[in-house]
């Protein structure tokens, strides 16, 4: 069974619809990377799964359950976690205090989980008595990403991980974001990116209009001509 299963799904804002049939299903073991035009429904689709908005026809089952429109703190609970572009660590606590507040959910010792994060973004550990808004755009992104593990998810959503940052950090955090994945942690995200993103896919979905243009590995859509010429810019 996949570990994440959405089909057919519509969903959007004020009773109109932004997605429009979009199906995606990955692995445990898995990257996927959501691509597409401005406006095809990318971003949607992350929250249409976390519940920040309601789906009105189709099903998404997680880990072998129907989790269709149950609320995000219920879906925490059940394993997803979700980093949204904008506005994704608190700026006045320092890079621990994010990740303890990450933490909150949990009962038991998770000290081992702060360690393992400082092991994945090593940048931070010297930071960690810092704010967070003090942190450059790359090392806020480490933050975000840091504080949804503390709950330790099975899936791992998210959404433009890489805007606004400059090349360096663009490849540090997809780096990081492999690392991650290798631990055991499937994700599921959206990039603008597409190029890079797809390099590190297991599975791609090429989205336009809020439908699914293209699916396919990462490698197939890169090689793909009419991929190419349609969503990266020119041909494979």
């Amino acid at each position: 069974m996949p570990l994440l299963e959405m089909t057919d799904i519509h969903a959007g804002y004020g009773g109109a619809n932004i997605l429009n049939g979009v199906s995606i299903s990955i692995e445990a073991h898995e990257i996927g990377v959501i691509v597409g035009p401005n406006g095809a429904g990318k971003s949607t689709t992350l929250k249409a799964l976390f519940g920040l908005l309601t789906i009105g026809e189709g099903e998404v089952r997680f880990d072998n359950r129907e989790i269709t429109n149950l609320p995000p703190e219920q879906l925490v609970r059940a394993g997803l976690s979700f980093v949204p572009q904008e506005f994704n660590v608190f700026p006045t606590m320092s890079v621990q205090e994010n990740f303890e507040m990450g933490a909150y959910i949990r009962r038991d010792d998770f000290r081992r989980q702060i360690d393992q994060i400082y092991g994945f973004f090593p940048p931070l550990k010297d930071k960690r008595r810092q704010p967070a808004g003090e942190l450059s755009g790359g090392q806020r992104q480490m933050v975000a990403i840091g504080r949804a593990l503390m709950t330790e998810p099975k899936l791992l959503l998210l959404d433009e991980p890489t805007a606004g940052l400059s090349p360096r950090y663009m490849g540090e955090i997809f780096e990081r974001i492999i690392e991650v994945n290798r631990s055991g942690v499937g994700i599921l995200m959206v990039e603008q990116n597409a190029r890079q993103a797809l390099a590190v896919a297991h599975r791609g979905f090429v989205l336009a209009g809020g439908q699914n243009r293209f699916t396919g590995t990462g490698a197939e859509l890169l090689a793909d001509p009419d991929v190419a010429r349609s969503f990266l810019g020119g041909g494979a």
